[in-house]
Parts: structure tokens; sequence; C-alpha cells
């Protein structure tokens, strides 16, 4: 069993619980709600907040899986390399967009699960 990969699991499902309803009162109703947007950009990205939903999920399924499998250690390498992607696009987006990290936290969401889930595959 590898702690660190159930703990980084563990976070997983707390960010997709987050993103899930605090994320959605304050995110996908009010685009639903929106009547100045057309309705193809709107339900796309309602769409697009689905499958966000969906591979949170199984970010944590993956980390899980490992963590209870060392023979499945790829599963974490996986979701490692995608929550490394997650909290880099999160992390510059901000910047280069001027908004502030207190309105865009995602990417510091992403590593501590990033540096439990590299930390679990390289076997410390």
């Amino acid at each position: 069993m590898n702690s660190l990969l159930l703990f980084a699991s563990f976070l997983s499902f707390l960010v997709c619980l987050l993103h899930t309803f605090a994320g959605g009162r304050a995110i996908a109703v009010p685009l639903l709600e929106a009547q100045d947007l057309h309705p193809v950009p709107k339900y796309v990205t309602y769409f697009c907040w689905h499958i966000v939903t969906i591979v949170l999920a199984m970010l944590a399924v993956l980390f899980v899986i490992a963590g209870f499998r060392p023979q499945s250690l790829e599963l974490a390498w996986v979701a490692t390399a995608l929550t490394a992607s997650f909290c880099l696009l999160g992390l510059a987006v901000p910047p280069i967009k001027k908004q502030k990290y207190k309105d865009m936290p995602q990417g510091w969401l992403f590593l501590p699960i990033l540096i439990l889930g590299f930390l679990g595959s390289v076997g410390l």
C-alpha cells in the first residue's frame, strides 16, 4: 500500500467535490442562467464542465488503484502527468490574463496532489 498515492487520491476526490458543489454554484449555475450568451458556447462550456468533473473523479480513481496495487504504478504516473499539466496551466493563466490567483486558485489546488503523486510514484 502506497500512502502517498492514497493521500493524492483523497485530495483529488476533495478537489472533485469542491469543483462539483462549490464550483457548480459559483460557475455552472450562473453560466446556465446567463441570458446574453449564445446557446452553442453556453452549452459547450457546460459540457466541458462535466468533462472536468469526470476527469477529476478519474484522477482519484487512478491514484487509489495505484495506491493499493504497486503493479499498477503507471496509472499513478498518468494521474501525476495530468495533475502537473492542470497545475501548470492553472498557475500560468492568471498572470497571462491579468487575473488574480484569489479569483482563479485552481492551479494551486493541484500542486499538493502533484507533489504527492510524484513522490508516491518514485517510491519515496
